[in-house]
């Protein structure tokens, strides 16, 4: 399978770029954010890819980063989701912004999406809520799946400190993931778990 092309940036469309690699054109099928980090016509690009195939069709979808990549498989796993529905998602949301929508169960920030509603993104939230934390965007994978956020920084401190009061680890990390949606990524560890505390104790 084709994971990843590198070459010259050979044309662009609306949702698709044709990247040149030694001579052989591939068309990519992309969402808007990664259109838009490839650069310009004649430069050299980069793009993860995903090869989609079907009885009536075989595309290949191509992603600024692993990331973005992984994020799509992700999508597609979720009833509803085809290829088109995935890169629409990834148009309007970042990796991270997804995580923290999904990790939170903020359908409405997903059905900001085109062509995504209400029932879609509350479908994908809640199918991959508990998986969230286990794909890039800002978190790492931990226990049992759950985001956790790396050892050293304000929030995987507030973390700790939520647990070294009682609360479980799932709780302690979907509360600070509401403070830090809260305060922005800049907070400081005393605000992170003042906010948190308020929000796993309600």
């Amino acid at each position: 399978m084709i994971a990843k092309l590198k070459g010259l940036l050979d044309e662009t469309g609306t949702d698709w770029a044709v990247i040149d690699v030694q001579g052989v054109g591939y068309l990519v099928h992309c969402s808007a954010k990664t259109l838009a980090a490839l650069g310009e016509k004649g430069e050299g690009c980069t793009v993860y890819t995903d090869l989609q195939v079907s009885e009536n069709d075989m595309r290949l979808l191509g992603f600024a980063d692993a990331a973005e990549r992984d994020w799509f498989r992700l999508l597609t796993q979720v009833q509803g989701v085809g290829s088109k529905v995935g890169l629409a998602i990834l148009s309007a949301l970042s990796p991270g912004e997804l995580r923290d929508a999904c990790g939170c169960g903020d359908a409405a920030m997903v059905a900001r999406a085109q062509g995504v509603g209400p029932k879609l993104a509350g479908r994908i939230v809640n199918e991959l809520k508990d998986k969230a934390g286990a794909l890039p965007g800002g978190g790492i994978a931990g226990v049992s799946g759950l985001a956790v956020t790396p050892a050293g920084n304000a929030s995987a401190d507030a973390v700790s400190a939520l647990e070294n009061l009682g609360f479980k680890t799932v709780i302690a990390t979907q509360a600070v993931a509401r403070a830090i949606g809260e305060l922005g990524e800049g907070a400081s560890e005393g605000e992170l778990i003042r906010v948190a505390l308020k929000r796993a104790a309600g």
